[in-house]
């Protein structure tokens, strides 16, 4: 080889940070009995896949051979006659889910990594891409718990991080939640005729919060995983309205029914629950598909518009909701 093979600095969340260094490089005119005796003198690599790559004398990259191809190999073929492009590769500055997705598309256990001038420089493999994998999940799942990223394990995290972690997503959503209460005292007029509406607040708070939770996580999910785009917004919000008016249909029929039966409530008491009921559903899975790809166009993280702020948002729009329609049909 006639020069070194290039450093590529390690930036977070790139490629460059997770790749393996040490790929395994072979030259073009290298016979396979000498391939495999090259392959026994340096070893294995630790984090070694499937595939050797034969290289230039510059390291630049021009195919590769999997080891099993070059077992069954006559002795005297040269690795040039037998190597294969591979499928795709990678750039040390490419993010590392764009590595997982591509690796997760092709279905493949292992891309390489070349720079601008196509020198291998390194490989990815199927196990970094489960190490990225875990790491997304658990940065998604805290979230959308509102909780910023923390890269330690929890026992080996200060409680004082864990309180900066968690603090400011707090004192944001109890500050927006004290919308509601501000949605409430104006309605009191309304609450005070009709005490009794009092008592579901909390059920049609609880339903909506579910209901945005169950939408934004399946939106977010087929963003990850590319089975929704940006674009996609109105085919996804269209399905989504479908599924809120029949999920919010059958809630309100069986809390209608249990209102008059067994709170023995007056029917238009009940009326104004249960069709409450029904627009805090459908308005509360629409907020769950649309935030998050929102989101996503505007190159933020989805799962930021997860279940806390939804459900903050879907508390405000369905107590308005319920108010206006216990004046509408009450007279209140």
């Amino acid at each position: 080889m006639k020069k070194n093979m290039t450093y590529v600095p390690a930036v977070p969340e790139t490629v460059g940070a997770i790749m393996s260094r040490e790929p395994l490089m072979l030259s073009p005119m290298m016979r396979a009995r000498e391939a495999l005796v090259r392959l026994r003198q340096v070893g294995v690599p630790k984090d070694f896949m499937t595939n050797c790559y034969v290289v230039g004398d510059d390291y630049t990259l021009l195919g590769l051979i999997t080891v099993r191809d070059l077992i069954m190999a006559q002795e005297r073929t040269r690795l040039d006659q037998i190597m294969t492009q591979p499928l795709a590769s990678l750039s040390p500055e490419d993010d590392q889910e764009k590595a997982v997705a591509l690796m997760d598309r092709l279905d493949v256990v292992e891309l390489p990594v070349v720079d601008e001038e196509n020198h291998l420089v390194g490989t990815v493999t199927a196990e970094d891409a489960m190490d990225v994998l875990q790491a997304e999940a658990t940065e998604d799942m805290e979230r959308m718990a509102a909780i910023l990223p923390s890269e330690r394990p929890y026992f080996q995290t200060r409680v004082w991080d864990l309180y900066k972690h968690r603090i400011l997503w707090l004192l944001l959503l109890m500050v927006s939640a004290s919308v509601t209460g501000a949605i409430i005292t104006h309605y009191e007029t309304a609450l005070a005729a009709q005490v009794v509406l009092t008592a579901f607040i909390p059920m049609l708070m609880d339903t909506g919060g579910n209901c945005g939770s169950q939408s934004s996580v399946t939106v977010i999910r087929g963003l990850s995983l590319g089975e929704i785009g940006c674009g996609d917004w109105l085919k996804v919000g269209w399905k989504e309205l479908q599924v809120g008016l029949l999920c919010g249909a059958t809630l309100a029929l069986v809390n209608l029914m249990k209102l008059m039966t067994l709170n023995h409530l007056p029917f238009n008491v009940a009326l104004v629950v249960s069709l409450t009921l029904v627009a805090t559903v459908v308005v509360s899975k629409l907020l769950g598909c649309f935030l998050p790809i929102l989101a996503s166009r505007a190159h933020l993280d989805p799962a930021v518009m997860a279940s806390p702020l939804i459900t903050t948002i879907a508390d405000a729009i369905s107590l308005v909701v319920y108010f206006r329609i216990a004046v509408a049909v009450l007279g209140i």
